[in-house]
């Protein structure tokens, strides 16, 4: 008897585990980084908010671009995990994307990790090391958006290259941080909805 595929389960990561001090450090640096910018954030900014001192944060990450490498790589890992969660159920491409618009949104205001506009506003606070392990990710991250758009493409149901359509959509969903407010009378899966109507034909 053939066993249905079971949805995967969202993997643990430290940016998640509130117990951990680690985790609690990447969850102010991310709110930090967020809201002052890398740069203007200090590693004593960091410590003073969790509530340790400077030299103990050091224990944990060998310096601020440390703290920054690791942030994002999480962001994206966690995201990832909620996306190939829910790709599971989307029997169609669009509803596919509509999942993969959902979750970057989601991301973006918070519910999904934290600070995910700092892969866009702070990739070149990075060294070259830290960019190529991070750019590993991100591209097999971005391959999952290419595969369902190239889809939507091939049956017609996209006008756009696939590329152009995926710089689209992030731009768009990136900019709602300035003016989409969680809680309000449309939620992000309605705002999901009305980014998909935007690309793609009925």
């Amino acid at each position: 008897m053939h066993k249905q595929e079971e949805c995967p389960l969202a993997s643990a990561r430290v940016l998640e585990d509130q117990a951990s001090a680690k985790g609690r450090v990447l969850r102010v640096a991310a709110g930090l980084f967020r809201e002052r910018g890398f740069a203007r954030t200090t590693v004593r900014d960091i410590a003073a908010q969790v509530g340790i001192l400077s030299g103990s944060l050091f224990h944990h990450f060998a310096n601020k671009e440390a703290i920054l490498a690791q942030l994002m790589e999480e962001l994206i890992l966690l995201v990832g995990d909620a996306m190939e969660a829910q790709l599971c159920t989307a029997t169609t491409p669009k509803a596919r994307l509509k999942v993969l618009v959902a979750c970057e949104l989601k991301a973006i205001h918070g519910e999904i990790g934290t600070g995910f506009s700092i892969l866009v506003t702070e990739w070149r606070s990075l060294g070259a090391a830290s960019q190529r392990q991070i750019l590993a990710l991100r591209e097999h991250y971005e391959q999952r958006w290419l595969d369902c758009l190239a889809t939507l493409k091939a049956q017609g149901a996209l006008a756009a290259e696939p590329q152009l359509a995926r710089h689209f959509i992030r731009g768009a969903a990136m900019e709602t941080w300035h003016w989409y407010k969680p809680g309000g009378p449309l939620s992000v899966d309605a705002l999901a909805d009305q980014l998909v109507a935007l690309v793609v034909h009925p």
